[in-house]
């Protein structure tokens, strides 16, 4: 038996295919007249590595990823042949991208509550790109925070805090934070636990390096508290999420919003009546929603922009379900039901999916789209708990990094999958765990999980890395050039 093995084996290595090597990242592509090239079938990625490198001359190797029809090689070649029953006669095309560089720790910044919400302001981010004027240079970035005390702060890259927001009797939240964005660069919008959206306005002193964050706007239509906060600056509008089961549509202009409620600001409304006599003597224009969309039957904890069309808003809920809504008219246009409660939504527009965080611990992607035959085209599996915050790669159309409540962030490329009984899964490719473990010299031990260190919110940002918050009372940064090897389409 064992010698049949071994001549099968022997066979595998000795068989040969013709292979075509194409990139698209031009400064590692071969030249176009490189023609197909026979190599052994049993060769595997890293084989292939040495013979691209090779090939370009390389005098410092880089380590690739191989791509077959649009997914990871993570088998010899020839056990990719016999498993998609194809010959070793035809030309097998092969792209290959630069493979993963684990991103490394760069920062810690402390904060004496948990922190809830994390949002990044540089050259590349979208609130600075959109805005006419902003000019950046390195070390003026700032990083945003909001915290369970309640209170914003703006960060430098030396981790000192150029500006916290005014506490509740100067007309801040009066109860936690939970979501917190840059608007612009001397614009910050935030939703918390007391049922208010506020805006703010944000500006610094360039002779001391001081920032100071002012009430701008008080927005009142949420009978609950709002979880989560989405930003289309360009056309001046905010979507939120509530406990509520409703999904907030407002405007960030004080002169293109209704009026606010009378019943949320009345003696009638308890808690948050005893709370605005306290903040008398600060006047901030309170203002209502352009819409409330009902139809959701749970909280609501996550809402987006559609990526490619500011008209079209989706909705994540505990409830099961992804809806769909027509912005202009506040209409559902179309409800998507899972297997499990949603806590997280992403958008990756290049491939008309949504990623779904879930309380299930996988990450669901989901075609929106009313010709799609199916929910879920793909699942993401690899959390050990809850997974409450999604945000794309900005340098890959297919890459997404996940923040769970196991105390990990992990990075996807939606090209690394595998097929098992639940169908096509995705497998992380890098998983980023809290320094604060490490540094309390636990780095061996498994919190049951991620207690004390859960991850509640993730962003990446071209210029900074990517930036994590959570229950270990910290934002981390961690950063890898090029982290996941592609290009957007």
């Amino acid at each position: 038996m064992s010698d049949e093995l071994n001549s099968t084996a022997e066979e595998a290595a000795q068989r040969q295919v013709r292979v075509q090597l194409t990139s698209k990242q031009e400064d590692v592509a071969l030249p176009e007249n490189t023609g197909p090239i026979l190599v052994p079938t049993g060769l595997r990625r890293y084989a292939l590595s040495t013979l691209v490198n090779n090939l370009l001359g390389s005098e410092k190797p880089v380590p690739f990823e191989f791509l077959i029809n649009g997914t990871f090689l993570r088998t010899s070649i020839d056990e990719y042949l016999t498993a998609n029953g194809i010959s070793a006669e035809t030309t097998l095309e092969i792209e290959y991208v630069r493979a993963l560089i684990p991103p490394l720790h760069i920062a810690s910044f402390e904060h004496d509550d948990w922190v809830s919400a994390t949002d990044v302001l540089s050259e590349a981010s979208p609130a600075a790109s959109w805005a006419s004027g902003a000019k950046f240079s390195k070390g003026q970035e700032r990083i945003l925070s909001g915290s369970y005390d309640g209170l914003l702060r703006i960060w430098n890259m030396s981790s000192e805090i150029i500006a916290t927001s005014p506490g509740p009797s100067e007309g801040g939240h009066t109860a936690s934070i939970k979501a917190a964005k840059f608007v612009s660069p001397n614009q910050i919008a935030t939703a918390g636990l007391d049922r208010t959206v506020r805006l703010w306005k944000y500006t610094e002193d360039e002779s001391d390096f001081s920032g100071k964050v002012t009430p701008q706007l008080e927005l009142y239509g949420h009978k609950s508290g709002v979880d989560s906060l989405a930003v289309h600056a360009p056309s001046n509008r905010l979507l939120t999420g509530s406990s509520d089961h409703t999904v907030g549509f407002w405007s960030t202009k004080k002169a293109d919003a209704p009026a606010a409620p009378e019943n949320l600001l009345s003696s009638g409304h308890g808690r948050n009546s005893k709370r605005r006599k306290m903040n008398t003597s600060v006047s901030t224009a309170q203002r209502g929603p352009l819409a409330l969309m009902s139809g959701h039957t749970g909280p609501v904890s996550a809402a987006i922009f559609d990526a490619k069309d500011s008209t079209v808003g989706y909705s994540a809920s505990w409830d099961h379900s992804l809806r769909t809504w027509d912005l202009v008219t506040g209409s559902l246009v179309d409800t998507r039901t899972t297997s499990h409660s949603l806590l997280s939504l992403e958008h990756l527009p290049e491939h008309n999916l949504l990623a779904a965080g879930t309380s299930a611990r996988h990450i669901t992607l989901i075609d929106p789209r009313a010709s799609a035959t199916t929910v879920a085209a793909m699942t993401l599996r690899g959390h050990t708990n809850a997974v409450v915050s999604l945000a794309r790669d900005p340098h890959s159309a297919y890459g997404l990094i996940s923040g769970s409540h196991d105390g990990t962030c992990r990075i996807w490329d939606i090209r690394s999958t595998k097929t098992d009984k639940d169908g096509v899964v995705g497998e992380s490719v890098y998983s980023i765990a809290r320094k604060s473990i490490e540094e309390e010299g636990k780095a061996d031990s498994k919190r049951v999980g991620g207690e004390g260190v859960k991850v509640f919110s993730v962003c990446w940002d071209p210029a900074i890395g990517i930036v994590s918050a959570g229950e270990d009372k910290r934002i981390q940064i961690n950063r890898g050039e090029g982290v996941l090897s592609s290009t957007k389409q």
